[in-house]
């Protein structure tokens, strides 16, 4: 075969026709931008516009907390609009957000960009995902594991760029890189207006003989069951926080790995989710496949949770094998509940209110950027016990989620066809 024909059986492959494929390599070049700023804004204001170390943290932490807004407002308006418009305007708010830091060393000025770019962010996310939930149609855990996948790719492009830049050191360098993120959201923007509207409601397409109960509310906030799915998401999407925080703070002040580990586990880290994340989507065809998910998750995030524990005990060997071991496990539990939260934030939701459901259910990742470091900080400070704790709640909140979500699947919940899953 052929390389072009190879790359056509690919692209058949690629749920969501046409438009899916587009799409993706609007994720890619949307989150290369995104590598290049996410490991050096911190950086560019400290170097370029002069903050202070406290002036940069409180930038950062009042412009992500505005931020958070962007998913709910924008999935509820993504139910009334057309959702590429409403896609490519957000892109264009990143655009003129990140030039316009280029402008300006006042801090009221930053803060005020900062968080019109962070709204703009958040908004994309969700709306990205409502779009990916659209236009896959059947195959819609598919679609996302391989949009993961390619977004994973994009960051890893984008940091190795930001890596060049900061060998550098010049404050042109920095300034272009804030230019690189700018050029690569309003090229999202461009690319998305060559995708076509999807459908407005991804369940519709499905094929599925029964539906879920046509009682649930039309706003997420009136819906307990739904808010409590959010909140224990909350929970579960802490594994993030153990990657960037806990599991540096952890290898530097208590054990004796060497410290040069730790950049190793997160390298590890994205290429298990680029390897894999593909494949295991299969595993969450269907609703209750997804909710299935959650009982090898709670086991997976209790290894990994548990190795780090005993990480603390015996040299520098026998730490770098457990801190790997608990790497591994808690790359799988990243990607299962990838699979599973994807899905069941969908399933979940009624067909005319998505956008909305869908924005709640993104507060769940945002409040975990604002409370993951917090918590890490506590774990580690009660020591190998505290990972076995976190360990512990981890997968507690898995089997009370599983119970929780039971009664509000649709039956027979197909989102996905077996056949096109398949990997031969």
């Amino acid at each position: 075969m052929s390389l072009q024909q190879r790359r056509a059986a690919l692209g058949k492959h690629i749920p969501g026709g046409a438009d899916g494929r587009r799409m993706l390599w609007t994720t890619l070049v949307d989150k290369t931008g995104t590598g290049l700023w996410a490991t050096t804004g911190a950086l560019y204001f400290t170097y370029v516009t002069g903050l202070t170390v406290t002036e940069v943290g409180i930038l950062l932490a009042v412009s992500a907390g505005i931020g958070v807004a962007g998913a709910p407002v924008a999935g509820r308006i993504a139910d009334r609009l057309p959702l590429t418009r409403l896609m490519s305007g957000m892109q264009l708010l990143r655009a003129a957000a990140g030039l316009a830091l280029l402008t300006t060393d006042h801090y009221a000025l930053l803060l005020a960009f900062a968080a019109a770019g962070s709204f703009g962010d958040r908004a994309t996310n969700v709306l990205t995902k409502l779009y990916a939930a659209r236009v896959a149609g059947p195959d819609r855990v598919r679609y996302q594991a391989v949009n993961r996948t390619v977004s994973n790719v994009g960051f890893a492009i984008g940091g190795l760029a930001a890596a060049t830049a900061l060998g550098v050191g010049t404050t042109l360098a920095y300034q272009a890189l804030v230019v690189g993120n700018a050029l690569a959201s309003a090229s999202a923007a461009l690319l998305i207006t060559r995708c076509g509207e999807a459908p407005a409601s991804s369940r519709l397409v499905t094929g599925s003989a029964e539906r879920a109960p046509a009682t649930r509310p039309k706003s997420p906030w009136r819906d307990r069951t739904y808010l409590l799915f959010t909140a224990s998401e909350t929970v579960l999407f802490l594994d993030d926080a153990v990657f960037k925080v806990g599991l540096p703070l952890w290898i530097v002040h208590s054990t004796d790995a060497p410290h040069g580990l730790a950049p190793l586990l997160l390298v590890l880290n994205n290429v298990l989710v680029v390897a894999l994340q593909i494949p295991l989507a299969r595993y969450g065809a269907t609703s209750q496949a997804a909710r299935r998910l959650l009982v090898p998750l709670a086991l997976a995030f209790a290894a990994g949770a548990l190795a780090l524990s005993l990480s603390a005990v015996g040299g520098a060997w026998t730490a770098s094998v457990a801190l790997t071991f608990a790497a591994v496990a808690l790359t799988v539990a990243e990607m299962l509940h990838s699979v599973a939260s994807w899905e069941l934030s969908i399933a979940l939701a009624p067909d005319e209110a998505q956008g909305a459901y869908l924005g709640t259910h993104a507060l769940a990742a945002s409040a975990q950027r604002s409370a993951g470091p917090l918590v890490m900080s506590a774990v580690i400070a009660v020591g190998p016990a505290g990972w076995a704790l976190f360990g512990a709640g981890l997968a507690a909140t898995c089997l009370a989620q599983r119970r929780l979500v039971r009664d509000r699947l649709p039956s027979p919940a197909v989102s996905v066809p077996s056949t096109t899953v398949s990997h031969d």
